[in-house]
């Protein structure tokens, strides 16, 4: 018998926790996988599939698994007591044990957590919310790409500037920009995936030895841990991993990354969303409480306070790599909470990129507009290679340095003022000054991106 796997509807956040300060994952779906009564879920996940895991390798009475399994399901549980008793151990597994002990009853009590230890519940917990939180991000991050992939392909030869270090460069094409948005993010959800499908059960005992369930009778314990997984539906550990923390360090990378590249997205969207480039704009801004004109780009700028929230949190995951012993005294307890800040902060950035990208607008004529503020000196990396075979390289080079100040100060058009240069006179400088001739492969390359499913 397998308990079903919590859904949103079934673990809402606490009132105490419902995410006054955080709007990036308030009402996400990341944020009811991750909250108190979610985490308790997946404790009591833990401790009844244990009981099902030794009943399967005859280390424990059937009746015992069902008598586990029912009472862990029946929801008689408080969180809030349980948080407060869970400081006299460091942990809520303590507490958590005698009190389903106690809804099992005498019979069958002494079946619950045998042989286990906190950790190994805790970190199999943790598994489990995870799971369950990547399961929810995953459809966001797949709704993120196809609308991205829909902006490339409809914007493929929209030309826009490129920006490098603030500043017009070369002309690109919003198709490739976006292209390379959604490549991103791909990259992103293929890092989630294959974490996802590795996060292992643990099961180790008082020191990861195992040593408990052989002397309630198991002749091989190390079959015991597969068992264990089979029943949560997680992976088959290799070894009791409390002090390996490799599955943590994992998900801190691949949460980290996550939030990283929808970061990107958003900040580019904040670039261009600006009133001074207007390039594109949210499908429904946000209000201002000051100023009724405005339209702010919220859910980008909620992706981007979740994208500088989460390498800090990623540190201290990876510092708790550092476990001394057979259990560490405060590496493996810090874990927990930026973990869970982690799997929500990039679950709502999810679910706030897909809407943002579903609803980007964007304007190709401001974009082509744009490419003429320089007065075509955006394009002066293909004049140099051009000119140079007409006039010499070093001539090219004098000419385009002289001319470039006077486009600026005398407000004129670079190709106007080159035609007044006699040995130019038979060349189509339109054409060579045309800044939406000169995007290169963009098309190309954005071609090629979309190949990637």
């Amino acid at each position: 018998m397998t308990l079903p796997a919590s859904g949103p509807e079934e673990t809402p956040a606490a009132p105490d926790d419902a995410g006054l300060l955080a709007p990036g994952r308030a009402g996400s779906p990341a944020a009811s996988a991750t909250g108190d009564r979610a985490y308790l879920r997946a404790l009591l996940d833990a401790e009844a599939a244990l009981t099902r895991a030794q009943a399967a390798l005859g280390l424990a009475p059937g009746e015992a698994a069902r008598a586990v399994t029912e009472a862990a399901a029946s929801g008689a549980f408080d969180v809030r007591s349980l948080a407060e008793r869970a400081r006299a151990g460091g942990n809520p597994v303590i507490p958590l044990v005698g009190d389903l002990t106690e809804a099992v009853g005498a019979e069958h009590g002494p079946y619950v957590h045998r042989g286990a230890t906190s950790q190994d519940i805790m970190d199999t917990a943790t598994m489990l919310v995870a799971r369950r939180t990547l399961d929810l991000l995953l459809p966001d991050l797949e709704r993120t790409q196809r609308a991205l992939a829909g902006l490339a392909a409809g914007h493929r030869d929209t030309p826009m500037p490129g920006r490098t270090l603030t500043q017009h460069a070369v002309p690109t094409t919003f198709g490739l920009k976006a292209a390379g948005w959604r490549s991103l993010i791909l990259d992103a959800r293929d890092r989630a995936t294959a974490v996802r499908d590795a996060l292992p059960a643990q099961l180790g005992g008082a020191a990861g030895t195992l040593a408990a369930f052989t002397a309630y009778g198991a002749e091989d314990a190390t079959a015991l841990p597969a068992a264990y997984a089979r029943e949560l539906g997680l992976a088959a550990p290799l070894l009791p991993w409390h002090t390996l923390r490799t599955p943590i360090a994992d998900l801190a990378g691949c949460l980290a990354f996550t939030a990283g590249a929808l970061g990107k997205v958003a900040v580019d969207v904040l670039t261009l969303a600006r009133t001074e480039i207007a390039e594109v704009a949210e499908g429904s801004g946000g209000g201002s409480s000051a100023m009724p004109h405005k339209a702010n780009p919220v859910r980008a700028t909620l992706i981007a306070a979740a994208a500088r929230r989460a390498p800090q949190l990623a540190a201290v995951l990876y510092g708790s790599l550092t476990a001394e012993d057979e259990r560490p005294a405060g590496a493996w307890h810090a874990e927990w909470e930026p973990l869970r800040d982690l799997l929500r902060l990039a679950g709502g950035a999810a679910r706030d990129a897909a809407e943002l990208t579903e609803g980007l607008r964007v304007h190709p004529g401001t974009m082509r507009s744009h490419l003429s503020l320089t007065h075509g000196l955006i394009v002066s990396e293909r004049l140099s290679a051009k000119l140079s075979r007409i006039l010499g390289r070093s001539r090219a080079k004098e000419l385009l340095t002289e001319l470039a100040p006077r486009a600026h100060t005398e407000g004129r058009p670079l190709a106007e003022l080159l035609s007044e240069q006699v040995e130019l006179k038979d060349v189509d400088l339109g054409d060579l000054t045309d800044p939406t001739r000169y995007t290169g492969s963009a098309g190309a390359l954005t071609d090629r991106a979309l190949e990637r499913r």
